[in-house]
């Protein structure tokens, strides 16, 4: 009985194994993260934030939607963004880019590009989509000006009306889309 018993416990050592483990469990478990957080996302109710997948054959590539809170000098604006998930997710983080031009002090204004620590150093497999939608929308109105991927935004933050007009220069309203 002693020999059955210890069989069937799982090894001591799992720590090391879980963790390799999880990272190759292949992209049937990446699909089903992403299914869980697509549904968790659609029962949200966060204001101002959506995404998808851009097509039903492929979930790793999503289209989302940011709008400026309000209060913020982003209000009344909306910006599409795309957001592509590695293969190995949760464990890495997904790449987001702005697709709509977004005059910002920590956003690429032609690429797109988002200088902020969750997507890089400070990436946790414990986020998800929803929070990372939720941290963009924060971070449009209360930018990081000690990195920023824009300096001439960054320099202009603190003069809210210069920093208005170059906004209005490069925004592009959302064509509405069934």
């Amino acid at each position: 009985m002693d020999q059955i018993t210890t069989s069937l416990a799982p090894p001591r050592n799992t720590g090391k194994s879980t963790a390799v483990g999880s990272q190759s469990d292949g992209p049937g478990s990446v699909t089903k993260r992403l299914s869980n957080e697509l549904m968790t996302l659609m029962m949200a109710s966060s204001p101002g934030i959506s995404a998808f997948p851009k097509n039903d054959s492929n979930l790793f590539e999503w289209a989302g939607t940011i709008e400026g809170a309000p209060d913020t000098i982003y209000a009344g604006f909306a910006f599409r963004i795309s957001i592509s998930f590695p293969s190995n997710y949760p464990y890495s983080a997904p790449t987001i880019k702005f697709e709509t031009p977004c005059y910002h002090p920590n956003v690429d204004i032609t690429g797109g590009a988002i200088c902020l620590d969750i997507l890089q150093d400070k990436w946790s497999a414990v986020y998800s989509v929803q929070t990372v939608l939720l941290s963009l929308q924060s971070l449009l109105g209360e930018p990081n000006n000690a990195s920023p991927l824009n300096p001439d935004a960054a320099n202009l933050w603190n003069n809210p009306d210069a920093f208005k007009t170059q906004l209005m220069k490069h925004y592009r309203p959302l064509e509405n889309s069934a």
